[in-house]
């Protein structure tokens, strides 16, 4: 199989998981998406209070070895069985999703792009580029409403971690991207762009099948 492997990355809130689902309504079973949130460590030795504590926004928080050996496997027509993370217990859970290998696989997360390993895997690199406020206004919104959390808990997690670790890991991991979209899926022309380059590479797939 033809596999390209398309990696979308960006600060928290910035639009990466509304652009990867717009590119998966369009292209459907075409695409497979794999979450680098998905590969957080699993804590079972950490009580729910110290696992509140963990940095999350530091690329060690990440088990980034297992996402390499899934993507390859992927990219060798090989189905994998991804871990799957509860974010209101800061925990992974028993769960597994099975991904199945596809001409196109998208990963995304805020910290892909840090990784000199996952890069080398990657034939296109987006990166999803938004203003601050407008990112951590929306992260309130879905880890209250979404994710369990408290708004004093969101603040303080941003203020101590997320904004410390966007501008240490995240912003400068966005020299290695392709290509930069601010504000992500709700890009029109930007989108349309990414769309017509993977209609290229599927056509041209479905030529050598």
């Amino acid at each position: 199989m033809n596999t390209m492997v398309l990696g979308i990355a960006g600060g928290t809130g910035s639009g990466k998981t509304t652009l990867t689902k717009r590119l998966k309504e369009r292209f459907g079973e075409q695409i497979s998406v794999i979450s680098h949130d998905n590969y957080y460590k699993r804590q079972d030795e950490l009580t729910y209070e110290q696992r509140c504590l963990t940095n999350y926004d530091h690329p060690n928080a990440f088990e980034t070895e297992l996402m390499v050996e899934h993507i390859k496997a992927l990219k060798a027509g090989e189905a994998v069985l991804c871990p799957v993370y509860d974010f209101s217990q800061h925990n992974r859970s028993d769960d597994f999703i099975q991904i199945h290998p596809a001409p196109v696989i998208l990963v995304e997360g805020i910290l892909i792009f840090a990784s000199p390993e996952l890069c080398d895997l990657m034939d296109i690199k987006v990166f999803v580029d938004t203003d601050a406020d407008v990112r951590i206004l929306r992260r309130i919104v879905r880890d209250v409403k979404k994710r369990g959390r408290t708004l004093d808990s969101v603040v303080t997690q941003y203020l101590t971690t997320v904004k410390p670790m966007h501008e240490q890991f995240v912003e400068p991991s966005k020299r290695r991207a392709d290509l930069i979209i601010p504000e992500g899926g709700k890009n029109p022309v930007a989108v349309e762009m990414l769309i017509h380059r993977l209609e290229s590479h599927l056509a041209s797939a479905g030529k050598e099948e």
